[in-house]
């Protein structure tokens, strides 16, 4: 088996066909395609087992997150390679015969993100040469393989020994942060992270969280971004973002509450406000909470 297609489905029955239809007939590889479904409760199961029978599905009894529930199609996948993809995406017409090539003729790079376009056609951000606050570490990431730090999740394909070698995703991480998380290990253990801009894929993006409040999924990011942070960066780095953090809150939250009377637009200055309350309280619960269960693990 020389690919194995894993996706984390919840709640996008309106999409997963356009995603499975874009791939399911590629047929220039053996490969193999794995769903997850997170206990979806829009029938997503149900459209996925009616229509594509060469689909291995496993439906969860739970939401137990993205980077779990990958990690469970990982323990079962046959191919050399992982194309990690999410379903509210498609793939344009192409191969992924020049994917695994890529991936052949260039064993230094051990993960590599694939050219993500918006359904107008413009390109979309999917990479990064820079980790979260990486501008307040010292000596974290010094020696690391590649320019590019990590590539998007949503569509990014890996060596299946090392990713095993690794234990696949960081379960600490729920949702959001897996990617950067995982591109990091990967260069920790020699690799670069590569880009193929040869493989395009329309992504719609958040789909997922599309009953979810703006603030909502503004905490859950703040959470994993604190999370990447106690999972790689040193306590006294870990200290500097907080000051920085908060002092940027702090002004922030006062400087929009003394023109909060005077706006034109108070619910879009609610919910600025909403969000820098919400790193603030982060801050505040760190010691309590993130050090508790979140404890550094390097190397």
């Amino acid at each position: 088996m020389e690919l194995s297609i894993i996706i984390v489905s919840y709640n996008t029955r309106d999409l997963i066909s356009t995603c499975l239809d874009s791939i399911v007939n590629i047929n220039d590889c053996e490969k193999e395609v794995i769903i997850v479904d997170n206990s979806s409760s829009d029938g997503s199961a149900e459209v996925i087992r009616n229509n594509y029978p060469s689909v291995h599905l496993i439906v969860n009894g739970t939401n137990r997150g993205f980077a779990m529930a990958n990690n469970q199609a990982l323990e079962l996948s046959k191919g050399r390679y992982i194309f990690f993809l999410n379903p509210d995406t498609e793939f344009l017409p192409s191969t992924f015969q020049y994917m695994i090539s890529f991936m052949d003729k260039n064993p230094h790079i051990g993960l590599a993100g694939v050219k993500m376009i918006n359904p107008d056609g413009t390109l979309q951000e999917s990479f990064s040469r820079h980790y979260p606050a990486q501008n307040e570490t010292s000596t974290e990431l010094l020696g690391l393989k590649g320019d590019l730090a990590w590539v998007l999740g949503a569509g990014m394909v890996a060596r299946a020994e090392l990713l095993k070698r690794i234990g696949g995703f960081n379960e600490v991480f729920f949702i959001y942060g897996e990617d950067q998380d995982l591109c990091l290990k990967i260069r920790k253990m020699g690799y670069e992270i590569g880009y193929m801009d040869f493989a395009v894929m329309v992504h719609l993006g958040a789909q997922s969280e599309r009953s979810s409040t703006e603030t909502d999924i503004w905490r859950k990011k703040t959470i994993a971004e604190f999370t990447f942070y106690y999972e790689h960066y040193l306590p006294e780095t870990i200290s500097r973002i907080c000051r920085s953090y908060k002092l940027k809150a702090y002004w922030r939250i006062f400087t929009l509450t003394a023109f909060l009377p005077f706006s034109t637009d108070k619910q879009e200055m609610k919910s600025k406000l909403s969000k820098y309350q919400i790193i603030c309280d982060i801050i505040k619960k760190r010691s309590s909470i993130w050090e508790l269960h979140h404890p550094p693990s390097r190397g």
